[in-house]
């Protein structure tokens, strides 16, 4: 048996472990403070012996130790410590030397300055022999300040009458030397040359200033500094000095480039450009140079700041001995004339930069010129309200778009170059390091689609801008979409093919809407359309392409015949029955093509010509009623097909119950019966072959939408019917229905038969009910009424199981 001890004994073992176990954490407390100790050192300070280091052996392994606090912990208070107590002598040193300056003679102003100045600039060098380096930071910080306000002072009390501007240029000057020198002697220190760098970026630029210099040649300060921040940035020491250089020439090269470019663009002549273009190509050569020994990411950035320099320098010039209109061809030849960099020896880096500027330059010149292509493809479509008026002079009084035509000349120019570009890339012609600038098949493909969109967009843009006349564009126009058709057909479904069917399909469109200026254009340029897509559909072997070349066709056939029945004065009632021609043949068509996805693009094409027929129809009740019954016989041929049986059979039904539905209409037909009977025997005939195939089908699929198809709109109207003849032909329908569900148990036939049966006997027998309950005396209603219910009562089990067992029979019917 396991010996339980008393409570009190139990309790006295207890506190004994736990005193065990507070003395062993103790322990290894000790120990873990003491491993820290040995594995991070406290740093010695310099000049006095290190410390001896302790024995192998160490202290006893489990010994006391006193616990040392982490040296990161102890560096960030220090450093918190300096800061602060720096930044209290900063704030004390200013306000001495801006409020308390006035209250001593000039001699102790010049020996508190000197003496203080003096202390701060040798007390770091003593405290770096004493391995003090963060504290000498702090006083570096406070003597760069000091060296400040000496200046400062130095104009208050020496040179009140000098200029402030030139004056803080000299001493910028002189500071920038100072500091740079001071850091270069105590090169342990990491503040005074950055802080150099900064004071070098003031000299040039406030002399400028002091001086009342223009723009260029403050732009050219700005220059000349950026140039030096640029050599500094690449021979500077230390990574602090390099960043600080980088940013300075940054901001003052992009500054001097900003002014270069503005005095460019408000020239006015080539001569005048001269000074601004030079301005701008010394910047480029700046960049550049600091760009050759730039890690990969700046170099590309500072390449590309390079080549947009020198397109805005020479561009300039050109720019001003042209037009204002040919402006961005200048621009574009210049950008394009970047694309040499690759046939010399440049870094990599640095030719993708200056390429990144190239397609910059081009981007931007294909941009301006799009708006013109845009007028040209979107302005026919403000002829659709204006059908048939009469054929313009030229292209421009189609289009109805308002674009500066006169700026816009040399859109066709930038067009063409550009291509020129895209074709030279998609041939492998620009190489970079014996490598094409282009890597990969894929963008080589885009290259050459880019091309190819180019040079159609080039031929739209000079239709335009020649005002060519509007016969010649729409045949240019077929023209263009005729060669891009062959495209198409040709390439398949690379880069080049589509784009070629895409802009096919784009022109096609603009130059349909074209058409739709002058009568006898319009049926002939659709027919030769539709005769370009169908031949093109022939010949292709790519189906995605054959499928949308062929349902381009079918449509371009539906408006051939419609604009033949609109000029011949058919109207457009009178024009449906002839657009069907159409679907017919792509009916008939679609039983024969072999491939099945031009089979159903040729039908869906051709279900839209039945779409337009009907939509021309509807405001004539007889042809619509005729146009449906058309497209219902279509669709029933379609049905013959085992592929299109389900589909095409409900769609010619319903289609065949409109048709007779619009007929009765026309005729002012207003029975109901007349309108759902047709509706209710399809419905009953489709659900009667459903049951045939599945036997366990519901009645309610089956049967229920054609019965309460005709039941419930006819007994609605029986309810509102004061003859006599509906209602009996309803009841008896009803009786009918009610018995032939309870012969063959289906449950639908059975509870609509009934329930239309009982609520038309009810409507017949409720006139008589009124007139018996009005004879009656007023007591015979309750007392009948308590007698019923009486009687359920008695036979209430009994009636019970009657409901249970109807239930449960209906239950069991389908």
């Amino acid at each position: 048996m396991e010996h339980v001890p008393p409570p009190a004994e139990e309790l006295a073992l207890l506190d004994r472990e736990l005193v065990r176990l507070d003395a062993r954490r103790l322990q290894l407390l000790h120990r873990r403070a003491w491993l820290l100790t040995v594995l991070r050192p406290p740093a010695a300070p310099a000049g006095f012996p290190a410390p001896p280091t302790p024995p192998t052996a160490g202290p006893p392994p489990w010994g006391p130790a006193t616990p040392a606090a982490p040296a990161a912990a102890s560096r960030g208070a220090q450093n918190v410590l300096l800061v602060l107590g720096g930044l209290l002598l900063t704030v004390a040193a200013i306000a001495f030397t801006l409020f308390s300056w006035g209250e001593m003679g000039i001699a102790g102003r010049s020996v508190v300055l000197a003496a203080v100045t003096a202390g701060a600039l040798v007390a770091p060098a003593l405290l770096l022999r004493r391995g003090l380096s963060a504290t000498a930071e702090s006083l570096a910080a406070l003597a760069l300040v000091l060296t400040v306000l000496d200046a400062y002072a130095l104009h208050a009390v020496a040179a009140p009458g000098t200029d402030g501007l030139r004056f803080s240029a000299v001493a910028s000057a002189v500071l920038a030397a100072v500091w740079t020198a001071y850091g270069l002697g105590l090169g342990r220190l990491r503040l005074p040359l950055p802080a150099a760098v900064v004071a070098g970026q003031l000299p040039l630029v406030l002399g400028a200033w002091a001086a009342g210099a223009s723009a260029p040649v403050f732009g050219w300060a700005l220059l000349v500094t950026a140039a030096a921040d640029v050599a500094v940035a690449l021979r500077g020491r230390g990574l602090a000095v390099r960043i600080t250089a980088c940013a300075g020439a940054t901001a003052t090269g992009l500054t001097a480039l900003l002014l270069g470019l503005e005095q460019s663009l408000s020239a006015q002549g080539p001569s005048a450009a001269v000074g601004p273009g030079a301005l701008l190509l010394a910047g480029a050569l700046v960049a550049l140079v600091g760009a050759w020994r730039a890690p990969k990411e700046a170099a590309a950035v500072a390449g590309a700041v390079a080549g947009l320099a020198a397109v805005a320098a020479v561009g300039g010039v050109v720019r001003a001995g042209l037009p204002w209109g040919w402006s961005v061809p200048a621009y574009l030849l210049c950008g394009a004339a970047l694309a040499a960099v690759v046939r010399f020896r440049v870094p990599q880096p640095v030719a993708r930069g200056v390429l990144g500027a190239s397609a910059a330059v081009v981007s931007g010149a294909v941009l301006w010129a799009l708006p013109v292509v845009a007028a040209v493809l979107l302005g026919p479509i403000s002829l659709v309200t204006k059908v048939w008026a009469g054929a313009p002079s030229g292209l421009r009084d189609a289009l109805g778009a308002s674009v500066p035509w006169a700026r816009s000349t040399a859109s066709p120019v930038v067009l063409v170059v550009v291509a020129g570009l895209l074709g030279a890339l998609y041939a492998g012609r620009l190489r970079t390091g014996g490598e094409p600038v282009v890597p990969g098949a894929a963008w080589r493909a885009a290259a050459g689609a880019g091309a190819l969109g180019l040079v159609w967009a080039a031929v739209l843009a000079l239709l335009a801008v020649a005002d060519v006349p509007y016969a010649a564009a729409v045949g240019v126009e077929l023209s263009l979409v005729a060669g891009l058709l062959a495209v198409a057909v040709r390439r398949g479904t690379d880069g080049a093919g589509l784009t070629g069917l895409v802009c096919a399909l784009v022109g096609a469109v603009s130059v349909g809407l074209l058409a739709l200026a002058a009568e006898p254009a319009t049926p002939v340029v659709s027919g030769v359309l539709a005769v370009l897509f169908a031949g093109a559909a022939a010949r292709s072997r790519v189906p995605v392409v054959q499928s949308v070349l062929a349902g381009g066709s079918v449509l371009w056939a539906v408006v051939v015949v419609s604009a033949v029945g609109a000029s011949l004065g058919w109207g457009a009632a009178g024009t449906a029955p002839a657009v069907l021609v159409v679907p017919a043949v792509t009916v008939l068509l679609g039983a024969r093509l072999r491939v099945a996805a031009v089979a159903v693009a040729v039908e869906a094409a051709g279900a839209c010509g039945a779409v337009v027929a009907v939509g021309l129809a509807v405001t004539d009740a007889p042809y619509l009623a005729l146009v449906l019954a058309l497209c219902g016989v279509l669709a029933a041929y379609g049905a013959l097909r085992p592929e299109r049986r389900r589909v095409a059979g409900s769609t010619a039904a319903v289609l065949f119950v409109l048709a007779a539905w619009v007929r009765l209409g026309a005729w002012d037909v207003s029975a109901p019966e007349a309108y759902t009977l047709p509706a209710s025997v399809a419905a009953f005939g489709v659900g009667y072959l459903r049951r045939r195939r599945d036997a366990s089908a519901s009645s309610w699929v089956a049967y229920g939408p054609a019965l309460s198809m005709t039941m419930v709109p006819s007994l609605v109207a029986a309810w509102g019917d004061a003859h006599w003849l509906r209602p009996l032909l309803l009841g008896v329908a009803a009786l009918v229905v009610t018995l032939a569900g309870a012969r063959r148990r289906l449950r639908a036939p059975l509870v609509l038969g009934a329930t239309v049966l009982a609520l038309d006997g009810l409507h017949e027998l409720a006139p008589q009910v009124v007139q018996v309950f009005d004879a009656l005396p007023r007591w015979a209603p309750p007392a009948l009424a308590g007698l019923v219910l009486l009687a359920v009562g008695a036979t209430y089990e009994q009636r019970l199981r009657d409901a249970r067992r109807l239930r449960d029979a209906v239950g069991r019917m389908r």
